[in-house]
């Protein structure tokens, strides 16, 4: 497979090249058609699986890179439904070690999910849109 774009930028995978015409999948929605060979122009230097991948929301893909499992989800779900959360709270409220955690909120940090905030006079954790989105867009 091979990346191509149309005349509007929009890029497809190529599935299937003839003389006239080529499939191609959309990796948008996944949906294959068939578009003139005309209209097309292979796009350098693009994995096809990068732009398969390019079909996800980047929030809903930086979700994925940065959750090693199903607590550290939970804790990510967590904090973009409670808001921002006291770190004396968060250690009170799961199962998690002091470094654990940490390691997480680290995690989290290093990708864009979590900021640090203050939170009652305190330091504390708070989601960030981006974490937002991508919680949002895994429950639709």
């Amino acid at each position: 497979m091979r990346t191509v774009r149309d005349d509007t930028g929009k890029r497809y995978l190529l599935v299937k090249q003839s003389s006239d015409s080529s499939r191609v999948r959309d990796p948008d929605t996944g949906e294959e058609r068939y578009l003139d060979n005309a209209e097309l122009a292979v796009v350098d230097g693009e994995s096809p699986l990068e732009t398969v991948a390019g079909g996800i929301p980047a929030s809903v893909r930086r979700v994925m890179t940065a959750v090693p499992n199903d607590r550290a989800l939970g804790l990510l779900i967590d904090l973009v439904d409670r808001g921002p959360v006291p770190v004396v709270d968060l250690l009170g409220s799961y199962d998690l070690c002091e470094s654990d955690l940490h390691g997480l909120l680290t995690e989290f940090r290093a990708a864009g999910l979590v900021e640090e905030v203050r939170v009652y006079g305190e330091r504390g954790y708070g989601a960030t849109d981006l974490a937002k989105e991508g919680v949002g867009e895994l429950r639709d």
